[in-house]
């Protein structure tokens, strides 16, 4: 007896202080701060300097990120993440370190509870809005609300997707923008 509850106290005693260092889990959570991606993740960044967008560039997808639909002076941060399983996650950071869009694409679909954060269940809300609309099935989906726009599609293998906060967009930059 006397046994176990000292395996039971080194357990809780370790178990604690373990828990308060714990790496947080690989998501971005839109509104909030960015993803802290996983041991086997690649991450680049790149501050995006508000620009007219030509038509060159915008058919250079490397480019069109680059680029912005007005000529406004904001700037924001791109972050990319590609994981191990070739899913690319872009994290659209405002100055203060916000994430207010976010794009993915990839051979499997991230998990958008994760890179929703707090606004997942509006966007279930939406979602289930929108198929009962349509009598059901399966498909693209597109919520498109005042606070929230999500837009996710594709097909085993190749999946895509962007999500962004309306009026969180930094001066200048749109829906669009978010790729």
């Amino acid at each position: 007896m006397r046994s176990r509850l000292r395996r039971a106290v080194c357990i809780t005693a370790f178990a604690l202080p373990c828990s308060l260092i714990a790496v947080p889990a690989a998501h971005a959570a839109l509104g909030g701060a960015p993803m802290t991606p996983p041991a086997d993740a690649s991450v680049s960044s790149r501050v995006v300097q508000g620009v007219a967008r030509s038509a060159s560039s915008a058919a250079s997808s490397a480019s069109a990120t680059a680029s912005l639909s007005s000529s406004s002076s904001s700037s924001f941060t791109v972050r990319e993440t590609t994981f191990g399983n070739g899913t690319v996650v872009r994290e659209y950071l405002a100055a203060d370190g916000s994430v207010f869009g976010i794009a993915w694409r990839g051979p499997q679909m991230p998990d958008l509870n994760d890179l929703l954060g707090s606004y997942f269940p509006q966007y279930v809300a939406g979602v289930k809005a929108v198929r009962a609309a349509r009598g059901g099935g399966r498909g693209p989906v597109a919520v498109d609300q005042t606070s929230l726009v999500v837009r996710s599609g594709g097909h085993m293998g190749a999946f895509n997707g962007q999500a962004w906060l309306p009026p969180a967009l930094p001066a200048g930059v749109s829906g669009s923008d978010i790729q």
